[in-house]
């Protein structure tokens, strides 16, 4: 199918709204906007996936009258992209909606158009007439119209992220500081080397070598004076490869900052998650004396020198160190958080400070609680534990009593609310993945309170909508953002249900059904089964630019995404039988699944299955690629484990392979679990290959090296086995340039067509 792209001008586009210069400072022919998409069917392309904004970080004015949000465009001829601002007023009242309906088109819809404000993304309003902004790694400032810019900060554009104190006499910000406790410096005298002397490991982290790590900085906007708030300690803050500004948190007062931070580095730092939630003194000034809200008692310095004596006792045998650990875990471990705590918030009465905790160390995927520290008596209360699933993101409520958040359960992310005793309720119940929540200012009763939300599902992208929260249970809603209206409304989208079949152990497996646009239940449609990555993410309503079951199912497919054992969302139990066991209960949920399927819906054409994944989910289709029985004319493993002995020293997150192999494959008393593990590897299996396979790996993915993928299409090329190999040297374990984008679905839909159509 053919498609036609139009981009508006430039020129003309930001000039009926505010005055260029304003807008683009005159370099308007560098910006790519919003694609004006001319289709000539109903089907999603992968150019017109490519060519849709994708909504981002967003602000709510003083007021609680404007949000401003980020917008960001791709061009594929280009092959780059940019960040645009638009400011959109909130309605102050939300008429009725049907909040069970997953499809935005039916909910009420915001009043008025969003004006475009100019280049620029992380906004934040300093007053209802002055926002600030990063713009080209600086901090800016301007009118809510787009007007006056004026650059705020020059530090030749090396801010990662920023946030101004509450009473604005300062600013904490993200850069990155040289680093050279891993990888040595290169001698002075030989500038153009490019050779690394590695000393310990962490010397790569998902995509780059460590030469410099991030460190908080507050800048006094009165004097100038720029304090490293660590001091230059050689620790990162926030934590790398995806912390940004939310590690971190100014008090109500401005006198105090929270910051997480994991005070470890090199073969400490690549077996452990255990960070901290640290409380800095502004007028103090000294980290050393920073309150460590997670383990009592401890400062900063004290945490420091009690991580270095573990870690003498981990360079003994660091591959069990911390399994034993957590074998034998006191049952106080919760007092002293010894997994992941990160991102804290002060309440508004400043009395609290929460954030998102995990219980064990070196565990990535444990369910993440949420803590309550009182900041007077400094003790700790978990008020999510009734809810037997992670809080992927929170809120404080205006009584300083609440907090909103956001969780999984049963393969859809809905929005919830407890209290400080822990009593938990659940506010939507929409087929669809909420995100990203932010409280409104308002003069209205805390019983009474406005949310301002992300929502996505299987057929719409991200946008913006406001929810209101009515007693224990009602919410209304209302769609703020329309930022792909003019694309969607082109567009038939297929349709999604949730289906349940019995496992082979007895249980009752979730899986999604996807079916194309135009669907007719007479026909027999080729159909995919898709492995999830993680392996502990869930398969929700999610919408994604590579992955993505719309386009898939425009296609002509069907897609089965069960939610197998592994995953969260229907209890701790079902998401801790992945652990030590990849290839058992979870591999027979797979096929539970596409059996069910071929067995119970007549549209799914047995005779045409294909397999894919990406990460965990391409190690699924390795290892099934040995044990499918035939079922399956074709596979596509994206950046997915071949080799576990291989991987387990691969990988830069040894934590990651410590807990999810159990153990260390040149152990002579490895468990039982690590055992099965190694002699369960996909290539010890490859004399069982006999179905056509793509395998897809990025050169710079260091969480899975690239030479997994590699020794999977060798192997299956020397067996004689029907392979392609895409190999990108310049992506990492995503695909995120636009051309490389549209390769990857090319190349994946031309491989499903060759076999199964």
């Amino acid at each position: 199918m053919k498609t036609t792209l139009k981009i508006l001008s430039a020129s003309a586009l930001l000039a009926s709204i505010v005055p260029l210069s304003s807008c683009t400072n005159g370099n308007d022919e560098n910006i790519i906007h919003r694609h004006e998409l001319t289709l000539d069917s109903d089907t999603l392309t992968p150019e017109a996936l490519w060519a849709m904004g994708r909504v981002g970080s967003y602000a709510i004015s003083p007021d609680g009258s404007k949000v401003c949000y980020q917008v960001s465009y791709y061009s594929v001829e280009e092959n780059r992209s940019n960040t645009l601002l638009y400011c959109q007023d909130i309605p102050s009242a939300v008429t009725s909606a049907d909040a069970t309906d997953s499809n935005p088109s039916t909910s009420e819809t915001a009043e008025g158009q969003p004006t475009l404000l100019g280049l620029g993304n992380s906004p934040a309003w300093l007053s209802n007439d002055k926002l600030a902004f990063l713009s080209g790694g600086d901090i800016w400032t301007m009118k809510p119209d787009g007007s006056s810019r004026k650059q705020l900060t020059k530090t030749e554009g090396s801010i990662e992220g920023f946030s101004f104190s509450p009473d604005q006499q300062k600013v904490l910000y993200i850069k990155y500081i040289p680093f050279h406790d891993i990888i040595k410096e290169r001698p002075s005298d030989l500038p153009k080397s490019t050779g690394l002397l590695i000393t310990d490991l962490m010397y790569r982290h998902w995509d780059h070598y460590v030469e410099n790590i991030p460190h908080p900085f507050v800048l006094d906007l009165q004097t100038e004076e720029e304090t490293d708030i660590l001091g230059g300690q050689p620790f990162e803050c926030p934590m790398e490869p995806f912390g940004g500004i939310e590690q971190l948190a100014w008090s109500n007062d401005s006198k105090q900052i929270a910051f997480t931070c994991r005070v470890k580095k090199g073969l400490a730092y690549s077996i452990s998650t255990d960070s901290d939630i640290f409380l800095y003194d502004i007028e103090s000034n000294n980290v050393s004396e920073a309150k460590n809200l997670c383990k009592p008692g401890l400062t900063f310095e004290q945490t420091v020198a009690q991580a270095i004596e573990d870690h003498k006792a981990e360079n003994l045998n660091p591959t069990k160190a911390l399994r034993n650990q957590n074998v034998n875990r006191p049952e106080n471990v919760l007092a002293n958080n010894p997994g992941y705590d990160q991102n804290p918030q002060f309440s508004p009465d400043g009395r609290f400070v929460a954030w998102l905790s995990m219980e064990r160390d070196g565990y990535e995927a444990d369910r993440q609680r949420l803590c309550v520290c009182n900041l007077q008596t400094g003790e700790k209360n978990y008020v999510t534990e009734s809810f037997d699933s992670s809080v992927d993101g929170f809120v404080w409520g205006a009584d300083s009593h609440t907090l909103y958040y956001i969780g999984v359960w049963h393969a859809t992310e809905n929005l919830y609310r407890t209290n400080l005793e822990g009593e938990v309720s659940q506010l939507t119940d929409l087929q669809a993945d909420w995100g990203a929540l932010q409280l409104l200012p308002s003069a209205e009763k805390a019983e009474t309170p406005r949310l301002l939300m992300e929502r996505h599902d299987y057929f719409h992208p991200a946008d913006l909508f406001l929810v209101d929260v009515l007693g224990d249970t009602a919410t209304e809603v209302a769609q703020v953002t329309h930022e792909n209206d003019h694309l969607l409304s082109q567009l038939t989208p297929g349709s999604s249900e949730a289906r349940w079949c019995t496992t082979t152990d007895g249980k009752q497996l979730h899986y999604w059904v996807i079916k194309p646009p135009h669907f007719d239940p007479t026909k027999k449609y080729p159909t995919l089964l898709f492995c999830e990555g993680g392996p502990q993410s869930p398969v929700s309503q999610f919408w994604s630019y590579r992955w993505n079951f719309y386009i898939m199912a425009s296609q002509g497919y069907v897609i089965i995404a069960p939610n197998r054992r592994g995953l969260p969302g229907f209890g701790q139990e079902w998401l801790e039988e992945i652990s030590g066991d990849w290839t058992g209960q979870c591999m027979h949920d797979y096929l539970s699944a596409i059996d069910d399927a071929c067995n119970s819906l007549p549209y799914v054409d047995r005779d045409r299955l294909g397999a894919v994944g990406a990460s965990f989910g391409g190690f699924s289709v390795y290892y099934l690629a040995g044990h499918h029985e035939k079922r399956f004319k074709c596979f596509i493993s994206h950046d997915g484990a071949f080799n576990l002995e291989a991987m387990y020293t691969e990988t830069e997150e040894n934590w990651f392979s410590n807990w999810e192999y159990d153990d260390a494959y040149w152990n002579a008393d490895r468990t039982g679990n690590a055992d099965r593990t190694y002699k369960n590897s996909p290539h010890q299996f490859v004399d069982l290959w006999d179905t056509p396979i793509l395998c897809i790996h990025g050169e710079k993915d260091y969480r899975i090296s690239a030479t997994q993928g590699m020794s999977a299409f060798n192997a299956a090329r020397m067996r004689g086995i029907e392979a392609e190999l895409l190999l990108y040297p310049d992506e990492n374990h995503w695909v995120l340039k636009p051309q490389n984008g549209i390769l990857w679905q090319r190349t994946y839909f031309d491989w499903l067509a060759r076999w199964l159509k």
